[in-house]
């Protein structure tokens, strides 16, 4: 594809005419584009979860399966790779997906909510209780039943359809709120990975793993001397990917990694930019008084490469990537994987209701329990104009697990257990949206009115 989809222009974090970006400024843009592109995205994916869902339950429904089951593949020589429609994405296109989390990841530990320790304390607990809870609540439903693979289906929150609600809330959700949820979010997608990495692996091939730690090796060798193409980095990353695919792990494992080992600070700062503008300006406006032709190769040369170099790759790569996973990628997903047929008879499945009641109940309960321990510890404290009914709502949006939840039920179910885990999984996920949006609006709006 040639053409990148536009971002929505950000309002600049100063109105006022010459004032200063500061380094907090810096630091915080890359978040609200982020949360204006989650925002967004999360309509997009409800779209095409509805639109699944109704060709899956449509006399389409047999003809809609077929596309995904079409083997796709590639031979080179005696190297052949085929897998069906649904393994490309889910194996594949899914990688970039956990590409950008790894980016996230990687962003919030360096300039975000859990560089700091006793900051990251509130949402790094929360994001814990949000996975320990509602995975026993689904092994007490579920232990020693077909299902009870299942156990981690409802240990996710799905960042993209949080924001979006969120947003549907306005300004009345206190930034904090906000921060809060996106960082509890992000350690539970760490979370995520690490149970894919660790539970999920059939056998190790220990060839292929160390292949692709030699992978991992020559990138770190180009990013200490010095080299710049992003091509060569593709093409290295494309090696480490497949050589992930056939140790045993799952290929995403790849994506995260990758993601993790972005570099965070630009190669060039702020006053190199300043020099190189200035050089630029004078030669240009020296030709221009001797008559020369204005256009300095040399000088636009310099000053575009300076330009680019002074982005940091992690920001660089987000901001180019995010759109393409956001209103691609996930939604192709939820194209392949949200189409279920769907009765009452699927609503009332042991495992539908325990994966449910992990994301309604234990999602929110976890949360909240956790959290409220680590505040009346003093290991964490709550964030400004937030408080704990507050909380209870933003638990309970947590319980929104949709694309990686359905991701992980991908993985450890098959048949018709893999279905009732997505009914599960769409049920939960609708029920704990409607009771965050009732509690919040309700508290929200109490709160306004007992300030007044």
């Amino acid at each position: 594809m040639s053409h990148q989809p536009k971002l929505t222009p950000l309002r600049p974090i100063h109105t006022e005419p010459g004032a200063r970006e500061t380094l907090v400024d810096r630091w915080v843009q890359p978040l609200v584009r982020f949360l204006h592109v989650e925002a967004a995205s999360g309509v997009v994916l409800l779209a095409a979860t509805a639109v699944a869902l109704l060709l899956a339950n449509s006399p389409a429904a047999a003809a809609f399966a077929t596309i995904w089951e079409t083997r796709v593949g590639l031979t080179l020589g005696g190297f052949q790779l085929y897998k069906p429609l649904l393994l490309w994405i889910n194996d594949g296109l899914m990688s970039l997906f956990f590409f950008v989390v790894g980016l996230e990841i990687k962003r919030e530990l360096v300039a975000g909510e859990l560089r700091d320790p006793r900051n990251a304390a509130l949402p790094m607990a929360g994001a814990l209780g949000g996975m320990i809870v509602p995975a026993v609540t689904y092994l007490v439903l579920q232990r020693g039943q077909p299902g009870q693979a299942g156990w981690a289906i409802p240990m996710a929150t799905d960042i993209a359809f949080v924001v979006g609600v969120l947003a549907l809330l306005g300004s009345q959700v206190p930034s904090g709120l906000k921060i809060f949820l996106l960082s509890l979010a992000i350690v539970d997608d760490l979370g995520s990975v690490l149970i894919i990495g660790l539970v999920f692996t059939a056998q190790l091939s220990l060839v292929a793993l160390g292949l692709a730690g030699v992978g991992v090796g020559v990138m770190l060798l180009f990013n200490r001397i010095g080299v710049r193409h992003v091509a060569v980095y593709v093409f290295v990353g494309a090696g480490v990917w497949l050589a992930v695919l056939k140790s045993g792990l799952h290929p995403t494992i790849a994506g995260v990694v990758l993601g993790l080992l972005t570099p965070a600070r630009a190669w060039l700062g702020d006053q190199v930019l300043m020099e190189v503008v200035k050089d630029a300006a004078q030669r240009l406006r020296d030709r221009e008084r001797t008559g020369t032709a204005p256009h300095d190769p040399e000088a636009i040369y310099a000053l575009a490469t300076t330009a680019h170099e002074t982005i940091a790759p992690l920001e660089r790569l987000e901001t180019t990537l995010h759109p393409w996973v956001a209103f691609l990628i996930m939604p192709l997903f939820a194209l392949a994987n949200a189409g279920v047929s769907i009765d009452l008879s699927g609503l009332g499945n042991p495992i539908a209701i325990a994966v449910a009641a992990g994301l309604t109940l234990g999602k929110p309960l976890g949360i909240v329990l956790v959290s409220w321990g680590v505040v009346q510890l003093g290991l964490a404290r709550l964030p400004d104009g937030v408080h704990w009914k507050s909380m209870l709502g933003a638990g309970c949006l947590g319980g929104i697990g949709f694309t990686m939840s359905l991701f992980i039920a991908g993985l450890a179910l098959d048949g018709d257990v893999l279905t009732a885990g997505k009914i599960g999984t769409l049920t939960g996920s609708v029920l704990s949206a409607l009771l965050g949006v009732v509690l919040l609006a309700t508290f929200l709006v109490l709160r306004a009115h007992n300030m007044e």
